[in-house]
């Protein structure tokens, strides 16, 4: 049996409550800057809505893309197009049969515009006035067929569901793509704009919004004492993966290599985690050995690390138990202090992060913590960007999502 191909990762893309693509996103993370802003559509008073922000998107998506995409596009898949053309020109634009390119776009929620927007429309016009591609536009996989009509992909477009995992996962899932002989080329990432009323009211209900109305920019508080719950946020992150042979042999700028993909499920609640951690942790290690490096390699993690309650403290100890007493020397990251919790397209764009951490041996910094739990035991990179060591490193991305939805990525240089 032949040994599996690497993986690597050659194109990047991204909009985001921090910017309007990848630079814009990182120079955003570097400089500890908050994406969350006080929203400003009257449907916040109209429905009385108890949490009055959430991160938005830098740049609308109807600034960037032409009218027509627009209206046949959920904003779901919009955003999923901005991010894969990004990607696909950072990555060069590379040439395949279509048979060897694949898509994986995930989603957490979908459509969930489209599909209320048609609800709405029905209550007040009538059935025929219906848009005839409100199907098409509200489907979880619309944006993983888009893109795969964007870039020709016929190995297969796959859409995974795993809520806040979803973008984590695609990822793992387009590497395997990759290892099997599937595919050589994969567009793969995560996608959400559920920045609407009946999201907003829901997560609220269930007490797992921050209701910091008063001060949105220092609401997402990770690992704080005082964090109330996480911030919703939208946008996409897309990264293109390739054969690794291949790569070098176009002559592709590499950022990193995807070494190692862990999954797990907690089979235990359909919101909160186990509080034991043990899916969380199987994960990791999971991923760590698929990657053939030790805890000891790990010098950055992306965490999770949502701003609730209960899950900060659960990943917290999950680490630690994996990387043991390496942990003391192992930069933590907690990003969605600033760009909000993007839902399916977190752990895509928290992939992106990871990897520019170790493209550039710096790990971005975590906002808005003013004092740490006590008995967390991590090293938290707090508002400033940390150097990480020169060389060959490795680095962890975490991604966990409500019904015991586990992932971890390694990132490794090359």
């Amino acid at each position: 049996m032949s040994e599996q191909p690497n993986v690597v990762i050659t194109g990047l893309g991204a909009t985001t409550p921090l910017g309007g693509d990848v630079a814009s996103t990182w120079a955003g993370a570097l400089a500890g800057r908050s994406g969350v802003r006080t929203l400003t559509q009257d449907w916040v008073a109209k429905y009385e809505l108890p949490v009055t922000f959430a991160g938005q998107l830098a740049v609308p998506a109807e600034n960037v893309l032409p009218r027509p995409e627009i209206r046949r596009m959920d904003p779901s898949a919009q955003y999923a197009m901005i991010a894969a053309r990004e990607a696909w020109a950072d990555a060069g634009a590379p040439e395949a049969p279509g048979e060897r390119i694949g898509t994986v776009i995930a989603s957490g929620i979908g459509g969930v515009w489209t599909l209320l927007t048609a609800w709405d429309t029905i209550k007040e016009k009538g059935a025929r006035r219906v848009l005839p591609l409100t199907v098409p536009m509200l489907m979880p996989n619309s944006p993983a067929a888009y893109v795969s009509i964007e870039v020709g992909a016929k190995a297969g477009a796959h859409a995974p569901v795993s809520a806040c995992a979803s973008g984590a996962e695609a990822i793992g899932y387009g590497v395997e793509m990759i290892r099997t002989g599937r595919a050589d080329i994969v567009v793969a990432g995560g996608t959400e704009a559920a920045i609407h009323p009946l999201p907003i009211a829901s997560f609220a209900k269930m007490q797992a919004l921050s209701t910091r109305n008063e001060s949105p920019e220092t609401a997402s508080r990770p690992y704080d004492v005082s964090r109330d719950g996480f911030v919703l946020g939208e946008g996409a992150g897309v990264v293109i993966l390739e054969r690794e042979d291949l790569a070098v042999a176009r002559g592709a700028r590499i950022y990193a290599r995807v070494a190692g993909v862990g999954m797990s499920s907690d089979a235990y609640d359909i919101a909160p985690p186990d509080p034991s951690g043990a899916g969380q942790e199987r994960a990791m290690r999971i991923a760590i050995a698929d990657a053939g490096v030790s805890g000891a390699d790990i010098v950055h993690v992306n965490a999770h690390a949502t701003s609730t309650p209960a899950g900060d403290g659960v990943e917290a100890t999950a680490i630690r138990r994996t990387l043991g007493g390496d942990a003391d020397h192992t930069a933590i990251s907690a990003t969605k202090s600033m760009t909000g919790h993007l839902l399916g397209g977190a752990g895509a764009m928290e992939t992106i992060f990871t990897v520019l951490a170790v493209h550039h041996h710096v790990a971005p910094p975590t906002i808005n913590v003013t004092e740490i739990q006590p008995g967390l035991e991590i090293d938290l990179v707090r508002d400033v960007p940390r150097q990480l060591r020169e060389g060959q490193i490795a680095a962890l991305n975490n991604a966990f999502g409500f019904g015991g939805h586990n992932v971890a990525l390694v990132v490794t240089s090359v």
